[in-house]
């Protein structure tokens, strides 16, 4: 009896461990669509610092209204890859790129993005050719954009029916102006009825490493007796950017 009583002992603290790590230090993700190719694939699983911009209630698992705001807040930067609460349910985790803080104003004319009226320097890139959008592979133009902060990331658009032009958006204050880095296969703040503007309190962390990465349309990572042809090694312990 008394051996049980210590097994359950041993089990119940490190229960509290990895609850301590998850909600205030690191948390695994993994990444299920392809809203973020070429930078983040299907398949990806990756950790996401908690502690970068401070707790909120999101940060503890099951969002328990415990903490009323953010504490320990910490300001993000221009083209951080965050994990947040999406709006529409406080529930559900999106991973995009911040494009916008409060204040700004976004738009897209003639295909070209623009912060605070000014035109986001895009360079074109032959990096990458194709991506995929859902089952289906897309042909698209890659370019290198660069956000006013100085930070450089792969941005792809739909060769065929890509976006052009937006109404202009005004990120309210306390909120975050998110999009994907597959433009033209990305549900993000454009789409205000299902995404829109993010609140500050939502952010759950800052992506920072992909630690495994599983070609989900070869095989499961169940089947080992595959792994030779679905795992991503060239993936493994990729710092993100």
């Amino acid at each position: 009896m008394k051996k049980i009583i210590d097994n359950l002992k041993t089990l119940f603290i490190a229960l509290i461990i990895a609850i301590i790590i998850r909600s205030f230090l690191f948390q695994p993700f993994y990444i299920p669509s392809s809203s973020m190719e070429p930078n983040l694939l299907v398949g990806d699983r990756i950790f996401v610092s908690k502690y970068s911009y401070g707790y909120s209630k999101h940060s503890l698992p099951f969002s328990p209204p415990i903490i009323k705001n953010r504490i320990f807040s910490k300001i993000p930067e221009y083209g951080d890859l965050v994990v947040f609460k999406t709006p529409a349910d406080n529930r559900t985790d999106y991973i995009k790129r911040l494009i916008g803080f409060p204040g700004d104003e976004i738009q897209f004319i003639s295909g070209d993005l623009y912060i605070n009226n000014q035109k986001i320097k895009k360079n074109k890139s032959i990096k990458f050719e194709t991506v995929m959008c859902g089952n289906e592979e897309k042909k698209i133009n890659n370019f290198y954009e660069i956000l006013p902060n100085g930070k450089k990331y792969d941005v792809v658009y739909d060769q065929i029916g890509t976006l052009l032009n937006t109404d202009k958006y005004i990120v309210p204050e306390n909120h975050y102006f998110f999009m994907g880095d597959n433009r033209d296969c990305s549900q993000d703040s454009r789409f205000l009825s299902s995404v829109g503007y993010v609140h500050r309190n939502n952010l759950v962390g800052k992506a920072q490493i992909i630690f495994f990465s599983n070609d989900t349309s070869i095989g499961s990572i169940l089947k080992f007796w595959n792994w030779h042809n679905s795992l991503r090694f060239s993936r493994f312990f990729k710092k993100l950017k």
